[in-house]
């Protein structure tokens, strides 16, 4: 009889375990979206903007797109999807009725995020105050409007999944390649891309021109090889470079919303998997 008593408080301790694992820590996700650079995309740029309440304009070759709501207001933001229509938006770059979302949501990178983190996310974002700041339509020129064009963009630079660790790197460094490559996606930014749109893997977070036309900073070793470390993560952290100059405008956000508010290990491990990567040349200014 005890034995069946101690198997009954393990099976209910086990349960409960489980159902707090399938609610989702909201705390742990918001670190995650700090992580991820949410409110750069999803908070109007102007004062007293509501966070995460859409409207932050993206311009790009193909038009102006715009972040959407995505506080739990069941019109105006995210408050009818379910948990399975976050991982799906998330995972496979798809909305609740099917069609495709436009990669300017950087799903390619976004659909790497581990199947917790996805879920402490999606608690987080049930915290949010609702907003009822309707989401803006995206301005595109013809034909970029048409989202069943995204299938074929999809079939040639889209490949949805979780990460898994890469061989031959250490622990740190794997954690900073899932935070570089999933959660702060920022190749999105910092690899060139073709006139399609698509990334070019072999000048992977070599820099260039980012989406709005603006230049962006070379982050192989190549980029990096004058700063050490302490300057690296110094820079990520207060924005200021070595010889005391500033970033720009786009990169001091990140700073100011994301790098800025990772923990010490994770700064660490980020370093460490930029370290990593292959040196590629920067492109020659025209």
């Amino acid at each position: 009889m005890r034995e069946l008593g101690a198997a009954a408080v393990a099976l209910a301790l086990y349960a409960a375990f489980g159902s707090a694992l399938a609610q989702g820590d909201a705390k742990r996700g918001e670190y995650l979206a700090k992580a991820g650079g949410c409110t750069g995309c999803h908070t109007e740029e102007k004062k007293d903007a509501v966070p995460f309440a859409g409207g932050r304009a993206l311009k790009s070759p193909f038009g102006t797109f715009y972040g959407p709501n995505i506080t739990p207001h069941p019109q105006a933001g995210i408050g009818r999807w379910t948990e399975a229509d976050f991982f799906r938006a998330m995972r496979e770059g798809d909305r609740p009725d099917g069609k495709n979302y436009f990669p300017a949501f950087p799903y390619p990178s976004f659909t790497k995020i581990v199947d917790r983190d996805l879920r402490d996310l999606w608690a987080f974002l049930r915290t949010l105050p609702p907003s009822t700041r309707a989401s803006q339509e995206h301005e595109l020129r013809f034909p970029f409007g048409w989202r069943f064009l995204v299938t074929f963009w999809k079939w040639f630079f889209f490949t949805p999944g979780p990460f898994t660790n890469l061989p031959g790197l250490s622990d740190i460094a794997n954690r900073g390649t899932y935070l570089v490559q999933a959660l702060g996606h920022c190749s999105e930014c910092h690899t060139p891309r073709n006139f399609l749109g698509g990334p070019k893997s072999s000048r992977y977070l070599a820099g260039g021109k980012g989406p709005d036309g603006k230049a962006v900073a070379n982050l192989t070793p190549t980029g990096l090889r004058k700063w050490d470390d302490k300057e690296l993560k110094d820079f990520l952290v207060t924005g200021l470079t070595p010889d005391g100059d500033v970033p720009a405008e786009s990169m001091g956000e990140v700073v100011t919303n994301t790098t800025s508010k990772l923990t010490a290990p994770d700064l660490d491990a980020l370093v460490a998997y930029l370290r990593t990567l292959p040196p590629l040349p920067s492109e020659k200014k025209s």
